[in-house]
């Protein structure tokens, strides 16, 4: 039996939830890091990166069951949209997961603020790839397998 989250590659429905997930817990993040809650604002951040990365792989038609493959998608993504921020955002996007298990006090809400711009970024590159891979075409844009 299917699990409900797992979805077939274009699944319309399972992009558009990822997207809006993405989103949601991206605006999560400024409230925590407004209640000066630095690791909410940090792991929000990173699931709202891990969320979009989920909506272009099942756009896209790729994998992504594990963390592990957050970075191959955005790898994956670079190549497509030729946009060389990618690697830095993935980067970025990595820290503020990795500051879950830092103590607080060697925190700083600043650079996460900073860092969550770099999401919202992150997701603005992104959001061109979770179109209907039809429209896409219509629209110029290269066609791509995780593959080639």
């Amino acid at each position: 039996m299917a699990r409900p989250y797992l979805t077939a590659p274009d699944n319309p429905a399972a992009v558009d939830d990822y997207r809006r997930q993405a989103h949601d817990s991206l605006a999560q993040s400024r409230k925590c890091l407004a209640a000066n809650d630095l690791h909410g604002a940090s792991e929000s951040g990173w699931i709202a990166a891990a969320w979009m990365a989920k909506a272009v792989a099942t756009a896209q038609g790729w994998s992504y069951k594990e963390h592990d493959e957050f970075s191959v998608v955005l790898r994956d993504a670079c190549r497509l949209t030729g946009d060389n921020r990618l690697p830095m955002l993935d980067s970025t996007a990595h820290d503020l997961h990795g500051n879950f298990f830092i103590r607080k006090r060697f925190l700083n809400a600043e650079e996460i603020g900073m860092e969550l711009d770099d999401m919202a970024e992150l997701l603005d590159i992104l959001e061109p790839l979770t179109a209907d891979a039809g429209q896409q075409e219509q629209a110029g844009a290269p066609s791509f397998t995780a593959d080639s």
